[in-house]
Order: C-alpha cells, then structure tokens, then sequence
C-alpha cells in the first residue's frame, strides 16, 4: 500500500497505461449525470430506500459527486456505515464511465477511511480517471467533509473493467432486464452512441 496515495498495486495504473479520451457523447461539463437506472441503489431516483445519489460531470475526466448521510446509514450510532460509503464512491466512480461512453463494471475497489462521518453530513466526493489498459479503466476519488474544501474523510481507488451491454442482459434477472428496457422505451436516458429506444442502458 502506498500511504501517500491510498493506492495498492493492483489499483495503480501500469506503466504503460494510457489517458482515454472523454467522448464526444459524454455529459457536458457541468451537467448532472443522470440515473442510469431509475431503481439504481446508488443513484435511481425512483428506488425507496436507495442513496439517490447526486452527481456532476467535471471539465475532463472528472466527475464530482454528494451524499447526504441520513439516519439509515447508520453503522455505528450515529455513524455513517463503511460499506454504505464504499457504495456511495462506488456509484461516483462508477459514472466516470459515462465520460467514455462505453459499459463496464466494478473489478476492484478499495477505500481508506480517514475520520468518522457523522448522520447529518454532507459527503462531497471528487473522482478521475486516471488511466486504462485494454479494458481496465483505473480511477480514484477522494471524499470531503462539509464541502470540498473540508477534511478528508476518506479516499479511494478502484479499477473498472469495460464490458459488453450483453453482461447485463445475459446475467441479469430478466424480469427486471426487461423492466430497463421497457423503460428506455419510455425515453429513460441512453449514453451509449447509436443507443435506440429498443435496447437498454442499465450501467454505465
């Protein structure tokens, strides 16, 4: 482990890594990410308990992100859960692959928690691509107390592996796969380049 970074091996970029370029189909700068999937339990806007999570996409390959720490998110009392805040960087750093317009999922993740995140704060979270092999997308993020500014109350580093739409359609609950494609066809948003109202986006 790297203790300057928070970063292990397997999360630090090869040496021959390159930077991927944002796409042309990527949110613009500033704009809020929407939900990829409105029953999402990181950031679907229509799930009942779920973190409905906020996020803007940055300038390049950055995208910054909020949560607010309710009392169902309690570990300890009075306490945010690790694993609630592993799960709220994890759907920020997982739509950085919206800048690159293509699917993928979470390979590896690893998040180094710093101080207590007491029920009642505001969690602001920046996160960047910094750099793909192949499939592998590697990104990190570092979470914020209060604004961005604030104390550092955690830090992360993950690695993403690209994969095709079929993933999801093949492994996943197929009453819920056609749930998602029934609500493309309502006019859900789609990311992907060429995307129609009879496929689905169910995880950028």
């Amino acid at each position: 482990m790297n203790e300057i970074t928070g970063t292990s091996s397997r999360t630090t970029p090869p040496a021959d890594a390159i930077l991927p370029e944002r796409s042309l189909h990527s949110p613009e700068p500033g704009a809020e990410i929407p939900s990829h999937y409105r029953w999402c339990f990181g950031c679907g806007v229509d799930h009942p308990t779920g973190l409905h999570m906020r996020i803007t996409a940055g300038e390049g390959l950055d995208v910054f992100g909020v949560f607010v720490v309710g009392e169902h998110h309690q570990g300890a009392p009075g306490l945010a859960h690790g694993g609630l805040l592993t799960l709220a960087v994890d759907e920020i750093l997982g739509s950085l692959n919206w800048l690159l317009a293509t699917p993928a999922v979470t390979g590896r993740i690893e998040c180094d928690f710093r101080r207590p995140v007491p029920v009642g704060s505001v969690l602001h979270v920046s996160a960047r691509i910094i750099g793909q092999k192949g499939r592998r997308v590697y990104m990190k993020a570092t979470g914020k107390l209060g604004d961005d500014q604030g104390d550092t109350a955690l830090t992360a580093a993950a690695i993403f592996v690209q994969v095709p739409i079929e993933h999801f359609v093949s492994n996943g609950q197929q009453q819920f796969v056609q749930q998602a494609i029934d609500d493309r066809r309502r006019g859900a948003p789609a990311w992907r380049p060429g995307a129609t109202s009879d496929t689905v986006d169910v995880n950028p």
